[in-house]
């Protein structure tokens, strides 16, 4: 690499609590760490959080370089950087006045400042914090994002297709499958929308088999799994994902009122207590921040959990209400299925560390989850247990993931050439007219 296209980075203290492991994805440029940011790592490092265990491992990195070298002499990285803690005490001048209420983010503007204006160029402010990017432009200092791993919500797998084809391919579709040819390239479980060509209002929904590379027609397109019926093509084929005990990882992105967590809980109850197939329903979502003390909200554990998980207790309830109506007779209510062993509704505050065979796991609003909390709910899957995730990665509450790097959206592309992965976008909105007007509009 030649001098002129090397790059020195700042890094502020964001990108690390982000990705611990952010201190190596610039191998070939050189790195600035302000020591202002390892004094506000240090700040995290005892919290029970996630980002209290990626505080512990950036400092647990930081100190594995310290001993090739000198911190604050430069560590040589193995693609050619440099890796410097920039001790200089800058002074906080006019420059950074108007500034002066965030001290922190002053020393991080100044030091790259200075870099700046000994370089000239090629220096590059690098913070997931917007004002502080805002800031850093305002004073001349090219700033960006932090992108590893970014996945781009519009480009996202959406998990369906559509294939025009001609009307004996339908016929072959429901006889032994329809085969795809090599220029038509389908991922595993992908769902597909057949169109005729000839006549485009004759329609067949299926999902590609990788084994045998066919289109075969769906298999649970008649079912109604305690009730819930599915009100739409999307829908459709989330349940056929729910209902596939094949398919062990599934996730449903879409809008409130699209029927992701309804559909995944309908489905996991028909599996559990009617089919036999799953010990126990496990129900689950961030209590925000992941891991973190529930509070002293009034009551015992049970008290303090009902509020966040309120919304899990309603589409229950609808569940129930739904599968009462269908069969004619008095259903188990919620308060019976938990008593029974069928469901189980925990924080997933509690699942570090344990293994869970045999079960259908749901976890709702995925979207406020980072990469590393979901490959950590997967990684607790024991034998025979099923996945499913939902969210929507347009509404997201936790500070450190946005639309484009949180796990959801994470899992959903990189799983999606696996045998064992299904994902379904769904975008219509069947909660009421009004709900699907708010979210359209507002």
């Amino acid at each position: 690499m030649s001098a002129s296209s090397k790059k020195i980075f700042v890094l502020d203290t964001n990108v690390m609590l982000h990705d611990p492991q952010a201190i190596f994805r610039f191998q070939e440029h050189d790195l600035v760490i302000p020591i202002v940011v390892i004094e506000e790592i240090d700040t995290f490092k005892k919290d029970q959080t996630e980002i209290g265990r990626n505080a512990r491992n950036v400092s647990r990195n930081l100190d594995a370089l310290r001993e090739k070298g000198s911190l604050s002499k430069g560590i040589r990285l193995d693609g050619g950087g440099l890796l410097t803690v920039d001790i200089a005490d800058y002074p906080i001048n006019a420059r950074f006045a108007s500034i002066n209420k965030w001290p922190a983010d002053n020393i991080i503007l100044a030091c790259a400042k200075h870099l700046l204006d000994e370089r000239r160029e090629n220096v590059v402010l690098v913070s997931k914090d917007t004002n502080l990017r805002i800031k850093a432009d305002a004073l001349g200092i090219i700033a960006e994002d932090y992108n590893s791993g970014r996945i781009e919500i519009e480009e996202l797998y959406s998990g369906t297709a559509e294939l025009y084809t001609s009307e004996d391919d339908f016929i072959l579709l429901y006889q032994e499958g329809l085969p795809v040819l090599e220029t038509e390239r389908f991922f595993p479980n992908q769902c597909i929308t057949l169109i005729d060509k000839a006549n485009q209002s004759h329609t067949a929904l299926g999902c590609f088999n990788a084994s045998d590379q066919r289109i075969h027609p769906l298999r649970f397109r008649d079912a109604s799994p305690w009730g819930v019926r599915p009100k739409n093509r999307e829908q459709q084929f989330a349940l056929e994902l729910l209902l596939d005990n094949s398919i062990r990882v599934v996730t449903l992105l879409g809008r409130a009122g699209t029927g992701k967590t309804l559909l995944a809980i309908a489905a996991g109850l028909q599996q559990i207590v009617d089919d036999e197939k799953y010990n126990k329903l496990l129900v689950s979502r961030p209590v925000m921040p992941l891991g973190n003390d529930l509070g002293f909200l009034p009551g015992d554990v049970e008290d303090k959990l009902r509020p966040y998980m309120q919304p899990i207790y309603d589409n229950l309830d609808f569940i129930v209400a739904a599968n009462t109506e269908m069969r004619h007779r008095s259903a188990m209510t919620v308060t019976q299925l938990e008593e029974g062993g069928y469901l189980s509704v925990e924080p997933l505050t509690y699942i570090r560390g344990r293994s869970i065979p045999n079960q259908y796991i749901i976890v709702d609003e995925a979207q406020n989850l980072t990469p590393h909390e979901v490959k950590t709910i997967l990684t607790r899957a024991g034998d025979g247990t099923k996945i499913v995730l939902t969210g929507d990665p347009y509404q997201i509450d936790n500070p450190y993931v946005d639309g484009s790097t949180n796990g959801l959206t994470f899992l959903a592309e990189h799983f999606k050439g696996q045998n064992l992965f299904g994902n379904v976008i769904l975008t219509k909105g069947e909660r009421s007219k009004l709900a699907e007007l708010a979210s359209t509009l507002l």
